[in-house]
C-alpha cells in the first residue's frame, strides 16, 4: 500500500533490514529529502560525506550503498528510473530562506527540516541531529569551478527511487518545500514499503552500478 505526501510536508516510520522503500514523483520535478538512523542506536546515522567518498561520485543510482557515519551499509539502491540526486546539500530549514530568499522577508516557510524533525520526533530524534539528506530527484551540479547549480529536477510522473534496508532504521521522508528546487511549484510525493525483492517491479534483479551518464 501506498501513501502520498502532501506538497511540503514529511513523515517519519520505521524501515526494518531487507524491506524496500520505493518514492515515486506523482507529477514530476519533485524532490523528496531523505534522512534515517540507525533503529537502535542514533549515534549511527546516514552520511553523505561516507557515501560519497566509497562511490567516488556524487551521482549516486542503482547498486549504490548509502552508508552510516560508521561506514556500516544502511541502503542500497535496487531501482532508480532518474538517475540524478543530490547528496550534497542539506534540508531546507526556516534559515535556508532567511539567509538565501530575502524576498521572504523572514516570513514563516514550510522546510524539509522541520517535517523531518516533527517525523522523527516519535523516535526521540532532535533537529540537530538531522544532517545531510538525500535528496531524492534533486538536480545539483558543478562548475569546474565548484560553483553550484540548482535546476528543476529532470524526474517525470512516474519516475521513482528505490533502496533496501540494510539494518533496522528510523526514516525521515518529505515532499521538499523549497519552490526552486522543485521548478517554482512544491508537488506531493509518493512511497511505499514492501518486504524484500518481490516488491520490485517486474521481478527486478540487482544490478551492477550503471555507466550511463544521468538525464539532464
Amino acid at each position: 500500500m501506498s501513501t502520498t505526501l502532501a506538497p511540503q510536508t514529511g513523515t517519519g516510520f520505521l524501515l526494518r533490514a531487507g524491506q524496500v522503500l520505493t518514492v515515486t514523483d506523482l507529477q514530476g520535478g519533485q524532490v523528496s529529502d531523505l534522512f534515517c538512523f540507525n533503529a537502535d542506536d542514533h549515534e549511527e546515522k546516514l552520511s553523505g560525506g561516507r557515501t560519497i567518498d566509497y562511490a567516488n561520485t556524487i551521482f549516486l543510482t542503482t547498486g549504490h550503498v548509502l552508508y552510516s557515519n560508521r561506514s556500516a551499509p544502511m541502503l542500497t539502491v535496487v531501482e532508480d528510473t532518474c538517475g540524478r540526486h543530490d547528496f550534497l546539500l542539506t534540508p531546507c530549514s526556516q534559515d535556508t530562506f532567511d539567509l538565501l530568499y530575502p524576498e521572504f522577508e523572514g516570513a514563516y516557510h514550510p522546510s524539509c527540516l522541520e517535517n523531518l524533525s516533527t517525523g522523527l520526533a516519535q523516535f526521540g530524534v532532535q533537529p540537530d541531529q538531522i544532517g545531510t539528506t538525500l535528496n531524492i530527484f534533486m538536480n545539483v551540479w558543478p562548475e569546474p569551478g565548484g560553483e553550484l547549480h540548482i535546476d528543476p529536477p529532470t524526474s517525470v510522473a512516474g519516475d521513482r527511487f528505490s533502496v533496501r534496508a540494510e539494518m533496522d532504521l528510523h526514516v525521515g521522508l518529505t515532499a521538499c518545500s523549497a519552490e526552486k528546487s522543485n521548478g517554482g511549484v512544491c508537488k506531493p510525493i509518493e512511497f511505499a514499503v514492501s518486504e524484500g525483492e518481490h516488491a520490485l517491479r517486474g521481478g527486478l534483479k540487482f544490478e551492477p552500478v550503471s555507466e550511463e551518464p544521468p538525464r539532464g
